[in-house]
């Protein structure tokens, strides 16, 4: 079985880059409680089959999970609705790029890439084009409209952009 794995020069992730993950699910959890949905940070591991029959495995900063039935053994094969990367000089091209790529092919609905270094979220949006889905930047938030931080397809949960970025030096 060929899981495709690709390996990363991964040293130790900078204890921002944890902050904002750990942030976002503090946030996030207790709001989803009594729900069928759960956040989980960086430990969650999902498998799924490409358009070309290759399994991937794949592990997102913060995902939200509504499909908690679909696992086996130790990793999803579900689609989470949301997944959250937030980005590392060695991961970044990766969480742009591939892993962004596949996270379109399975169909999340939502897709943030946070650069803590820059107080930067994008939020990319799933739509279909012909059929095809693509990703489409719904909108980036910085300080200045730091207001519109929130999540498209949980708009009953509510995280601030003080609170993503709690205890994190610009």
């Amino acid at each position: 079985m060929d899981l495709n794995l690709q390996i990363m020069d991964m040293a130790g992730a900078a204890p921002e880059h944890s902050a904002v993950i750990v942030n976002f699910v503090a946030a996030i959890r207790k709001q989803l409680k009594n729900s069928t949905c759960f956040v989980y940070s960086d430990n969650v591991q999902y498998k799924w089959q490409t358009e070309d029959g290759e399994e991937k495995a794949v592990i997102p900063d913060a995902s939200i999970n509504c499909q908690t039935k679909k696992k086996r053994g130790n990793h999803f094969v579900g689609i989470p609705r949301f997944v959250m990367e937030v980005l590392s000089p060695s991961t970044e091209s990766y969480d742009r790029g591939e892993k962004m790529d596949l996270y379109r092919m399975q169909e999340i609905e939502e897709y943030w890439i946070v650069d803590w270094r820059k107080r930067k979220i994008e939020i990319y949006d799933l739509d279909y084009e012909n059929g095809i889905p693509r990703y489409y930047l719904w909108v980036t938030v910085t300080e200045s409209n730091k207001n519109e931080l929130k999540l498209i397809h949980f708009p009953n949960v509510k995280i601030t952009f003080d609170d993503l970025f709690d205890e994190i030096e610009p």
